[in-house]
């Protein structure tokens, strides 16, 4: 059978299976059961059916509107009360909630500036003992100074006397 095989084909068992199938030109689709309701949807063909189905649901949403409460009924006017009630209690507890943090800003710039302060003390006190220290260290060596010429000068008249 390999000598009569096709080209594109291979055997399986004795039985020559292309590698391909043929192009038949059109794909097949999926296809839908006849409905048994008319295009409408409705399942009842009667025009007056309809009709009378649409004119109750009117009806009904029509006394739904009508049975809500008007706004000068006293329920209303509570619920109005206690929403307005709600909002001015959530608005003192937002107004609260940004005094405190305006609070906590004025008070951490206020630890900072004097955090700021000390360490500007404390730089002046070191500074003040540095120049100090500066001060008695010159007189320390100007009462040197002064010494050691003392003792020159004493020398001095001490070789001027021996002459």
């Amino acid at each position: 059978m390999t000598n009569e095989r096709q080209q594109g084909a291979l055997e399986l068992g004795g039985v020559d299976v292309p590698l391909c199938l043929p192009y038949v030109g059109v794909m097949p689709t999926r296809t839908r059961p006849p409905s048994t309701t008319p295009a409408g949807g409705h399942s009842s063909g009667n025009l007056a059916n309809r009709l009378d189905a649409a004119a109750a649901a009117k009806r009904e949403a029509l006394q739904r509107f009508q049975a809500r409460p008007r706004p000068d009924d006293p329920m209303v006017k509570e619920q109005l009360a206690a929403q307005k009630a709600l909002s001015d209690a959530r608005d003192i507890r937002i107004s609260e909630r940004v005094t405190a943090r305006a609070a906590e800003a004025a008070r951490q710039h206020a630890e900072e500036v004097a955090r700021e302060a000390a360490k500007a003390a404390e730089r002046a006190a070191l500074e003040a003992d540095k120049q100090k220290a500066a001060d008695e260290a010159a007189a320390r060596a100007r009462a040197l100074e002064a010494e050691r010429k003392a003792a020159r000068d004493a020398r001095y008249a001490a070789r001027k006397a021996r002459r």
